[in-house]
């Protein structure tokens, strides 16, 4: 019989975090969502019906912390999902104060990172032959004008994907990550109406002609951390409906 495995989603109180943890947890897995926002994820994983953690993917000692009483509670993390990031600050290369490019590496870049890295400590130490999957985005390899701050942090979550796999591979640890392009969360839904121009220009650039659901990151996360994926590591897969063939 299978081991039920134990899930860590960070950013888990928002939209993506929130699917992606709902599909674990129809998996059957024991879900953690960890978020920085104490109501929210309080609120969040009595809705879901799983673990909350109050963490910030900035600060190690919050990390450690939290990673202590996780593994007290319920046993070595199984799988990581760095789901956590920052999205709303935007601005064009020549607008953009050097501060707020600063808190989106932080956030983005150097968040994941912490937890890659003391996740990944964990399960070399306790043998855990785990998998990590990162949300990313297809900006990373797609400019859209004034949103290059957050998409040069994909493109750096990408490459730490791929230094993550080479380097816990002899431990068996697989590291990926999902790269959607936009995705309809109920913030982006108000913000852009189905029919408004705004959401008419996303849509006429992608081939499929509709924007990804939360619902399709999560697949492909839950995907990519099970056994169907056991021989993929360092990829970082497209759920944009075709977006990047245009």
């Amino acid at each position: 019989m299978k081991r039920t495995r134990t899930v860590l989603v960070t950013g888990g109180a928002g939209g993506i975090g929130q699917a992606v943890a709902r599909a674990f947890a129809t998996a059957g897995e024991t879900v953690v969502i960890a978020d920085r926002d104490a109501e929210r994820v309080t609120a969040t994983a009595q809705a879901l019906g799983v673990h909350g953690r109050v963490l910030d993917i900035t600060d190690e000692a919050s990390i450690e912390r939290e990673l202590d009483a996780l593994e007290a509670e319920l046993g070595p993390v199984d799988v990581l999902v760095n789901n956590a990031g920052l999205l709303t600050t935007h601005g064009t290369l020549m607008e953009l104060p050097g501060s707020d490019l600063d808190t989106i590496l932080r956030t983005n870049v150097v968040g994941t990172f912490l937890m890659t890295q003391h996740v990944a400590r964990r399960m070399v130490a306790t043998h855990v032959t785990g998998t990590i999957v990162n949300i990313s985005s297809i900006g990373g390899r797609q400019p859209t004008p004034g949103m290059g701050g957050y998409e040069s942090s994909k493109a750096a979550v990408d490459a730490v994907t791929r230094w993550a796999a080479i380097e816990l591979a002899e431990h068996g640890i697989r590291v990926n990550a999902v790269a959607p392009g936009p995705v309809l969360t109920e913030m982006l839904a108000a913000g852009m109406p189905e029919g408004s121009p705004q959401r008419q220009a996303w849509e006429g650039r992608i081939p499929l002609r509709r924007l990804a659901a939360v619902d399709d990151v999560a697949a492909a996360t839950v995907f990519l951390a099970s056994d169907a994926a056991a021989h993929i590591t360092g990829t970082s897969l497209p759920v944009d409906g075709g977006q990047l063939l245009t």
